[in-house]
């Protein structure tokens, strides 16, 4: 049997060994999960089904219970086209006339049955080699109209009622991806037309689902045009009601912040177009779309001994190559109570000790440490920002640092330069002189 590895694979195993173990542990929190994942119809006209497709066969694999929600909007608007029936919208929804419905019904159908294929495929040399994954949907939703707002009858157009949870979590407990269409049907045989997000906010919701992921192709950007890693259920309303109404990011953002409202833990807005933006958002800590949680997850908070392991972690590379000095995990131990961290769900992502010289009212800030991975993204003046109001409330009236490598970063932050004569005399006799570390102190009071 021949092999079917990378040359670069072969020869050097390691990153791929750490990305194993790296991925772990999130495979280990998400086995037997509940994940609803809704994405817009414009996926599929793009020709990303299959990538979508061998990605959610990943995480079917690996244990999770998935749900998948998909729109339709572009093949609707196909259908219509062949019709020749003109779109209506009002307050960001579609009009859904009678005949408008049969052009909805006619693109999910067809949707349904391609998405199911794509899951049907088992070919070898393909992600879905050897799977053996079914599909099921159903009239697991109930609708009810959206009627008549302000003098505009929506027709067949609907808001979900309730979701059949029993008989989704009975085909899940079974093993099966549950696919949604954007229809919901009425107790007396009546279709209605739904909004996709709306759809997955309300069956993450009543499933009690541990995720809310929704594919879009446009991010949410900050001021600096980056992505916004991070919203609570506040800031997450106050943006979507910042947003044209009609737009997609703006009722994947609405879905978001109202499904985590209802108890659903973390909500996503992942960008479609980056490949394997799924995985990316789930197995990496910072992912690379937007999280909405009831309340941000990352504190700033003094250090616990719990935080141990995870402190080591993050300076034990610093101190071998010289950056700081070694301290030793039993020294760290009993120095323990001086230091703060920058926590992230569960993850600590930086730290800084404040050492106090009361008599010369002065504190040293020291062990300043950020994750590699994190720095540039304001942890670090986080950090310092903190480490100044606890040296001020314990009395203090200057904060110094002695650094080889951040003389830059210190200066940009309101240090000045400083000389060996300006420590407090008891630090002045424990300046390591080999290490010609330069010092820097800030006024702080």
């Amino acid at each position: 049997m021949s092999s079917t590895h990378p040359a670069s694979l072969i020869n050097n195993p390691t990153p791929f060994v750490q990305w194993l173990r790296g991925v772990a542990p999130y495979v280990h929190a998400f086995r037997d999960k509940t994940f609803v994942i809704a994405f817009g119809g414009e996926l599929i006209e793009q020709g990303r089904l299959e990538d979508l497709v061998f990605d959610v066969s990943l995480l079917k694999a690996m244990g999770m219970r998935i749900v998948l929600v998909h729109g339709a909007h572009p093949q609707i608007e196909s259908q219509l086209s062949l019709r020749g029936i003109n779109s209506e919208f009002a307050n960001g929804m579609r009009i859904t006339s009678a005949q408008t419905l049969e052009a909805v019904k006619e693109a999910c159908g067809a949707l349904r049955l391609s998405i199911e294929a794509v899951f049907s495929q088992g070919l070898p040399n393909t992600p879905m080699a050897g799977s053996s994954i079914n599909v099921v949907s159903g009239n697991f939703i109930t609708a009810k109209p959206v009627g008549v707002l302000n003098g505009i009858d929506f027709l067949h157009t609907g808001v979900v009622r309730k979701i059949n949870r029993e008989a989704i979590n009975s085909q899940l407990a079974q093993g099966q991806i549950v696919l949604l269409s954007p229809l919901g049907f009425s107790p007396t045989g009546e279709v209605f037309n739904l909004s996709t997000p709306e759809v997955a906010a309300a069956v993450a919701s009543q499933l009690h689902a541990d995720k809310l992921i929704l594919l879009s192709h446009d991010n949410l950007v900050g001021e600096d045009n980056a992505t916004i890693p991070e919203l609570d259920v506040e800031q997450a309303r106050a943006m979507s009601e910042q947003m044209p109404l009609g737009y997609f990011l703006r009722q994947c953002l609405s879905a978001s912040w109202i499904a985590v409202q209802s108890g659903v833990p973390r909500a996503h807005i992942v960008p479609v177009d980056t490949d394997g933006a799924l995985l990316l958002e789930l197995f990496q800590h910072d992912g690379v779309g937007t999280m909405i949680t009831k309340n941000l997850l990352e504190t700033l908070r003094e250090a616990a001994f719990d935080d141990l392991g995870g402190i080591l972690q993050l300076i034990t590379p610093l101190e071998e190559n010289g950056t700081l000095v070694a301290r030793g995990r039993e020294k760290l131990e009993t120095e323990l109570p001086f230091f703060s961290v920058i926590e992230h769900d569960n993850v600590i992502l930086g730290c800084a000790a404040l050492y106090p010289f009361p008599e010369d009212k002065m504190a040293e800030m020291a062990c300043f440490s950020i994750d590699p991975d994190m720095q540039g993204m304001g942890l670090g003046e986080r950090m310092l920002a903190h480490m100044e109001k606890r040296a001020r409330k314990q009395g203090f009236k200057e904060l110094f640092v002695l650094t080889t490598r951040a003389a830059h970063w210190f200066l940009k932050h309101g240090f000045a330069a400083g000389h060996v004569d300006d420590l407090p005399a008891d630090k002045k006799r424990m300046y390591n002189w080999q290490r010609k570390s330069q010092i820097f102190i800030k006024k702080i009071m």
